[in-house]
């Protein structure tokens, strides 16, 4: 999956995935499942000390696994993100839903928006983030804002340049995330509806924060890649 130099930062996307043609109902994988992605990029991942402007890591959004596609461009009803996967963002994007963990760089990760504590939770999210906004303390609305998305992280520190085997287990009750066979996350409560797969880069960014900051766009990039050696998909 490759993107050619683009510095007026129009929008972008080189992607697979199974569910192009599909209502939501029809997407074809839940738990109990086994995905084996083997990848690398041609540009690093960005880390904490990664500029906006930096143009030397690997710009945008990439990654792989399983999502339930909530911005469909067909004409369903949007949803609140759902997702099991490996996902990668670079600065501009930061998407801060686990405290302690960096709105960006490469990670593993399990988004859970569509259940009854999400709804739950908007309201003291709202209001955590107010009361943030006046106080400067941003601490629980980071807090509630992880409650809100059902969002669970670890960061993968496999270099993103060179050749690893990425594996996840998604099952009924938890799901697991391992980097060459070591594991990195054990996620509970994950998803359970169906949900597509998807393999990506583009040169989106998306920002939001516990301090209310939300906007999306697209950033400049160089020309950059995404490469899979193979994919693995096993119902267990």
């Amino acid at each position: 999956m490759r993107l050619p130099d683009n510095p007026a930062g129009d929008y972008a996307d080189a992607q697979i995935d199974d569910y192009g043609k599909l209502a939501r109902a029809q997407f074809p994988w839940r738990p109990p499942l086994r995905m084996e992605v083997r990848a690398r990029a041609s540009h690093p991942a960005a880390t904490a000390s990664t500029e906006a402007g930096d143009m030397t890591v690997l710009r945008g959004t990439a990654g792989f696994g399983f999502w339930n596609y909530p911005f469909s461009v067909r004409g369903d009803a949007l949803m609140l993100p759902e997702a099991v996967w490996f996902f990668y963002a670079a600065p501009p994007s930061n998407m801060a839903l686990v405290p302690g963990i960096p709105g960006w760089g490469w990670k593993a990760q399990v988004i859970h928006s569509m259940r009854p504590g999400a709804l739950l939770a908007t309201v003291p999210t709202a209001l955590a983030t107010g009361w943030g906004r006046l106080s400067r303390n941003s601490a629980p609305a980071a807090r509630w804002l992880q409650r809100l998305s059902g969002a669970q992280e670890a960061l993968v520190e496999a270099e993103l340049t060179t050749w690893h085997t990425y594996t996840l287990e998604w099952r009924a009750g938890e799901a697991r995330f391992w980097v060459d066979g070591i594991q990195i996350l054990r996620a509970p409560h994950p998803p359970t509806r169906p949900l597509g797969f998807v393999a990506w880069l583009d040169n989106q960014y998306a920002v939001a924060t516990p301090q209310g900051i939300l906007r999306f766009g697209a950033t400049p990039t160089a020309e950059q890649w995404f490469a899979i050696d193979h994919i693995n998909i096993q119902p267990l």
